[in-house]
């Protein structure tokens, strides 16, 4: 059994991440910023935590990590105001691996998109560019840390039902892949060591996820 904390327990991949690691044998903390989303996040089978990661500082954030095996990071501000996404996006998700790290908990996965990388090239007059430099930040940050990290890069995110298939991909051929797929990857790769510190960019495809992970 591990111990894994999500941050961001509430986002729609969070909610389709918690069952799947509860249902194999996991325990895990959800960390919510409403406590109107504790009885949704609980029906999961996690234990939800309300704390605002926005604000919290690095002391704080470890005290809550602490005791974990590993954490997922599905946070982010929605499309909020560009100082909002930086402070989210960016500074707590960065927050968030120094509190790891002091904590001692030794796995990171980066829940991210295909396109996050220093030139990712959006233009800043695209209301995307904020996220995209947040991302892309954060990202970084996490490559030059000591945590065994795995940054996921999945296409444009879609509400169809998960087929347990996908295909690595890169930038240059994103197309879409669904929520419960990207779920699904986020718990493989918890067990997967040939994803430490990989970047795994994916799209829909034919490929079981396992076996797409194990090409690696």
């Amino acid at each position: 059994m591990s111990r894994i904390a999500i941050i961001g327990g509430h986002g729609k991949v969070a909610l389709l991440l918690a069952p799947l690691l509860v249902q194999r044998g996991d325990e895990v903390t959800s960390i919510v910023r409403n406590p109107e989303h504790v009885a949704e996040v609980e029906a999961t089978g996690a234990k939800a935590v309300v704390a605002d990661v926005e604000s919290l500082d690095e002391k704080g954030l470890a005290e809550i990590l602490g005791g974990h095996n590993a954490v997922v990071w599905s946070a982010g501000a929605g499309g909020g105001s560009p100082e909002r996404t930086r402070a989210v996006d960016r500074d707590a998700a960065i927050r968030s691996m120094r509190a790891a790290s002091t904590a001692d908990v030794p796995r990171y996965i980066m829940v991210s998109y295909l396109g996050a990388r220093p030139d990712h090239g959006v233009p800043e007059s695209n209301p995307f560019f904020h996220y995209a430099e947040a991302k892309a930040a954060a990202d970084e940050h996490l490559r030059g840390t000591s945590l065994d990290w795995t940054i996921l890069g999945p296409s444009t995110l879609t509400s169809d039902p998960g087929t347990g298939r996908i295909e690595l991909a890169d930038p240059s051929d994103s197309r879409s892949v669904s929520r419960e797929d990207v779920a699904a990857v986020a718990a493989a790769v918890l067990h997967e060591p040939r994803t430490v510190r990989q970047f795994v960019g994916f799209n829909q495809g034919e490929t079981p996820i396992a076996d797409a992970l194990a090409s690696l």
